[in-house]
């Protein structure tokens, strides 16, 4: 059987302050959006901006970290895997989300440097994007108390 990778790399601007919690062992969980953009000039010559919104998951000491220490519109590295999971609705449809399971979160910028600067302009996810998402922390999963970090 061949090998597989599953990787990401993201740089990108948290588009919430980091949410704190505990999974039913004690373990401390964040969870945050953050927004990546690229650009490109259309064929009239028009410049083009688009923002992905990643949900972003973190375990353990980095969870600490992401909570003391990251803010909304802080610039950051995340480096982990993707990860899909399945849960029912309040309606008891099935629902997928897809997160990023972080194991390495680097700040890039100042502390103190946040959406407060004019250049920093992602913007906050949409309501009806969180509804969509399913439970708010893995904790709330069953199976998630044994993660592997």
């Amino acid at each position: 059987m061949a090998a597989s990778l599953n990787k990401v790399f993201l740089i990108g601007r948290l588009g919430q302050d980091p949410r704190l919690a505990y999974t039913t062992s004690g373990m401390p969980v964040v969870n945050f959006s953050l927004a990546t953009d690229e650009g490109y000039t259309d064929k009239n010559g028009k410049r083009v901006d688009k923002t992905q919104w990643h949900r972003i998951v973190v375990f353990n000491k980095q969870a600490e970290f992401c909570a003391n220490y990251l803010s909304k519109g802080r610039l950051i590295f995340v480096e982990g895997r993707l990860q899909t999971r399945e849960w029912q609705d309040q309606q008891g449809q099935t629902r997928y989300t897809t997160e990023i399971i972080a194991s390495r979160i680097q700040a890039l910028d100042p502390k103190g440097t946040s959406t407060t600067s004019p250049n920093a302009t992602a913007p906050a996810p949409a309501q009806t994007e969180e509804e969509d998402l399913g439970p708010t922390f893995p904790s709330e999963v069953a199976g998630m108390d044994d993660a592997p970090f």
